[in-house]
């Protein structure tokens, strides 16, 4: 006799998590196992003996009150087994934004799912990241603007900066949004919250407290916490990261940042726009040393006009305290210099959070940096064990978070094989102006081997900045050689996080220089930019009217 097929049934007129159940039911009575029913997504997935027919698997379903249609085989991973000694079909450990999306798919796919959260449900983003930084900086900003608006007339002026007033709201903020897009989104999909740390005990298993749980996959999605330097004397002269310094309420006359990528400059920027004497220092060459190099120069020139200094080409070479100050101490183009602050903010980098987890009992496979070594499907080298997201050494953005743990279903228990594509990949640098990016830099490219042309567009050419009276920043594209093909785009710019999406849909969808030219932008937006800068790799486009096509 045949083993039993793993196949997915379209059934039609559910509406509810009551019709599931009587589908589910009405199935398992017509003589398959394993039943999981969605009413959201309109399937059901069981175990199919071959002694039972299609026609009695429709009969079944019709008299439950319901249509079935075509009969889809699944294939299944190597992380799937249909026997029934499982607890769960499907564990995430950790409830961030990675575990939240795969817990969510695997929910309306019928299946068992919990998660597993020793700390506050809700990940990163919500709690000390995405959320509480971007409601912070957007303060900042206004606080900046109100003292340093370029408009006649208008006469403004800040009285003063209530910085607890601030860190209050901001919490609140927080609170909110952990409530409703994580805590009530458990019961709305109705998967399981287990509190608790998780440690693998086997391939196939976890210990959480005194509870052993066994599960069908599991999704590692733990996130990263802020990197420290072994810096001689950090440790000891006490400083603050990127979670701490969102709580803090005494605003620093003077901040040393050590680090100049993305959250160095956006909260290194936030006490500056406040009234703090800030200093960047970073080892690389430029700040922001990923982005291409007029990206770079546009925000450091920004920056120094705003009041920063910065340090580049500068490593450590110790802090120590001297009375309540930090001295830190830099070796820069060969020589050395001292700077006093309140504060020292360490902005070096995230680390993937592996620690403690048993990977090992696992066989589970982890790099150098601790980050968990996936294939381009999400799994582990364990079949059964998946990882998404930060832990895993992707892009630290909580749009890959979630699209790597949805992914990870669809691989996991669907048998999809579906790839993690990053093509077009957008980044966001919520600084004022924000940096935007899109594909590869003209270095990527070329390192990749493609043969490019760029263009390079300053905002004085945008009409948009024009009227809004600030012209600081750049628009640059990258193309390839011959076929005019979108590869990268870059801007320093007021909305950059918004017009950057045009690019993105550019380079996903391979469209030409020619084709951005050509494709109707809104007047007096900043995604004219594109447009502008795309019709620059053959036009002067000083020389355009406003409306020229």
């Amino acid at each position: 006799m045949s083993d039993p097929r793993m196949v997915v049934l379209d059934v039609s007129g559910m509406t509810c998590n009551d019709c599931a159940i009587r589908v589910k039911a009405a199935l398992e009575e017509a003589g398959v196992h394993d039943v999981s029913v969605s009413w959201r997504s309109g399937e059901a997935r069981f175990s199919w003996p071959p002694e039972i027919s299609e026609a009695a698997l429709s009969a079944a379903v019709r008299g439950a009150g319901y249509l079935s249609k075509a009969v889809h085989e699944l294939e299944p991973s190597g992380a799937v087994s249909s026997k029934g000694e499982y607890e769960y079909d499907f564990v995430a450990i950790g409830a961030g934004s990675a575990a939240f999306a795969a817990a969510i798919k695997a929910s309306e796919g019928g299946y068992r799912v919990a998660l597993i959260e020793d700390q506050v449900i809700g990940g990163t983003c919500v709690n000390k990241g995405c959320i509480p930084s971007k409601a912070l900086l957007k303060a900042g900003e206004l606080a900046w603007e109100v003292g340093h608006h370029p408009f006649s007339g208008l006469a403004t002026e800040l009285r003063q900066v209530d910085l607890p007033a601030l860190v209050a709201q901001k919490k609140e903020l927080v609170g909110t949004m952990r409530q409703e897009k994580y805590i009530d989104l458990v019961a709305d999909y109705g998967f399981e919250l287990i509190k608790g740390f998780a440690a693998f005990t086997g391939p196939d298993s976890v210990q959480v407290n005194s509870r052993i749980i066994k599960a069908r996959v599991f999704l590692i999605a733990t996130g990263a916490s802020p990197g420290v330097p072994a810096i001689p004397g950090l440790a000891n002269s006490g400083y603050l990261t990127s979670e701490t310094a969102l709580e803090l309420t005494d605003l620093p006359q003077r901040l040393v940042v050590l680090g100049a990528s993305a959250i160095g400059l956006e909260l290194g920027q936030f006490f500056l726009h406040l009234g703090s004497k800030v200093t960047f220092i970073d080892l690389a060459e430029s700040i922001a040393p990923l982005e291409e190099p007029e990206v770079s120069a546009a925000l450091a020139a920004i920056l120094i006009e705003q009041g920063a200094s910065i340090r580049t080409s500068a490593s450590i070479l110790d802090v120590h305290l001297q009375g309540n100050e930090r001295v830190v101490r830099l070796r820069t183009e060969g020589n050395d210099f001292e700077v006093t602050a309140d504060q020292v903010l360490v902005a070096a980098g995230r680390y993937p959070k592996t620690s403690g987890l048993g990977l090992e009992e696992a066989g589970v496979a982890t790099d150098s940096r601790g980050a968990i070594i996936v294939d381009d499907e999400q799994r582990t080298s364990n079949p059964r064990v998946f990882a998404a997201g930060d832990v895993c050494g992707s892009p630290q953005f909580v749009y890959v978070a979630a699209y790597q743990g949805a992914l990870a279903v669809d691989n996991a228990l669907l048998g999809m094989h579906r790839k993690c594509d990053f093509t077009g990949l957008p980044r966001v640098t919520f600084t004022m102006p924000q940096i935007a990016s899109a594909g590869l830099t003209e270095a990527k490219a070329r390192e990749e081997g493609f043969e490019v042309v760029t263009s390079v567009l300053p905002l004085d050419a945008v009409p948009r900045a024009l009227v809004n009276r600030d012209v600081h920043g750049v628009v640059k594209l990258v193309a390839e050689v011959g076929t005019s093909r979108i590869l990268g785009a870059s801007l320093v710019a007021d909305g950059a996080g918004d017009a950057i999406q045009a690019a993105v849909l550019a380079i996903k969808y391979g469209l030409t220089v020619d084709d951005l030219a050509s494709t109707f932008h809104p007047y007096l937006t900043m995604a004219e930019g594109l447009k502008l800068a795309a019709q620059t790799f053959t036009r002067d486009v000083h020389r355009l009217s406003c409306c020229a096509v």
